[in-house]
C-alpha cells in the first residue's frame, strides 16, 4: 500500500505549473493530527506511523502533533498529550522513521482555553508560539481579548487557517490587518491552495500570500487519504511563492 501511494508523489513532465517536487523547503509540518486516537485524525498508532512515513517521504524532517483542545468535544490534557507524543516516538524509532516529533495543541476559543491562559497552562510550539482556532460558523467578539492575554502571558499566537473563516471574508481583510496590528502570526492550511475548502478560502488564503501575511504554513492533516491533497498541491504557485519566501517562519521550529 506504501509504494502504492507513494507512486502519487512522483512528478511527471509537464505535470505542474510550479517548481516543486517536495516539502523540503518548508521542514516542519506543526498543524496535524497524527497522535492515535486522540481527537478526530489518526483512529491508531498504524495510521499515525503510515503519516509519518508519508511525511518523510515529503522530506519533512519535523512533525508537531496539535491535537484538538476544547471544552465542547476534545479535553486533552497537557498529561494525555504528551504521554502519546511519548508512544509515537518509540514507535518512530522502532520503524527507522527519521523524523523528529513532538507535539502541542490546537487550541479552540473558548472557556477552557482561556482558563488554560490564565493559569499558563499552554503547550507550545517553538519559541512560545501557540496555535488557536476559531469557530467556523459564527464571529467571535472576545478575540482581542484572547490575543491581549496571551501576550501578557507571554505567548505569541499563531492564528490556524485564517483564510477558513467565511465572516472574515466581507469586511475586505480589515479584520485580518487588524490580527496582523495586534501581532498575531497567520497559518494557511496548504490544501486550501489548491481549493480543499472552497474556492473563497483559496482566494483569501492567496491573497494572503501575495500581501506577505502569512508566516506559517502547514497541512492540517486528519487522515491518510488526505496526503493526495498535499501531492496535488505541489502544482501551486502559490505554494511555491510562500515556500522560497522569506517570510516563512517553519523552519525556526526545527
Amino acid at each position: 500500500m506504501l509504494n502504492k501511494f507513494l507512486n502519487l508523489f512522483k512528478k511527471e513532465e509537464g505535470e505542474r505549473p510550479s517548481a516543486l517536487t517536495d516539502y523540503s523547503a518548508m521542514l516542519v509540518d506543526f498543524h496535524n493530527h497524527v497522535l492515535p486516537g486522540i481527537d478526530d485524525g489518526a483512529k491508531n498508532i498504524d495510521d499515525s506511523i503510515m503519516m509519518l512515513r508519508y511525511f518523510e517521504q515529503l522530506g519533512i524532517k519535523k512533525v508537531i502533533a496539535s491535537p484538538h483542545s476544547m471544552a465542547d468535544g476534545y479535553i486533552n490534557s497537557n498529561e494525555k498529550i504528551l504521554q502519546l507524543r511519548d508512544v509515537v516516538r518509540e514507535a518512530i524509532k522502532k520503524n527507522a522513521i527519521n523524523i523528529e516529533f513532538d507535539a502541542a495543541a490546537e487550541y479552540y476559543m473558548d472557556e477552557l482555553f482561556m482558563e488554560k491562559i490564565e493559569k499558563k497552562d499552554l503547550l507550545t510550539i517553538g519559541k512560545n508560539y501557540v496555535l488557536m482556532e476559531l469557530s467556523y460558523l459564527s464571529k467571535p467578539n472576545n478575540t482581542g481579548d484572547a490575543i491581549y492575554k496571551l501576550q501578557i502571558a507571554g505567548y505569541n499566537l499563531i492564528l490556524a487557517h485564517p483564510e477558513r473563516y467565511p465572516y472574515y471574508y466581507e469586511d475586505s481583510f480589515e479584520h485580518f490587518k487588524n490580527f496582523k496590528d495586534r501581532g498575531a502570526y497567520f497559518q494557511i492550511n496548504i490544501g486550501s491552495l489548491v481549493g480543499k475548502y472552497g474556492g473563497q478560502a483559496r482566494y483569501t488564503a492567496e491573497k494572503m500570500i501575495d500581501e506577505n501575511m502569512v508566516e506559517f504554513v502547514s497541512s492540517d492533516l486528519h487522515t491518510i487519504a488526505q496526503f493526495e491533497v498535499l501531492r496535488d498541491c505541489l502544482k501551486s504557485k502559490h505554494l511555491e511563492k510562500i515556500l522560497n519566501s522569506d517570510k516563512l517562519r517553519n523552519k525556526t521550529l526545527l
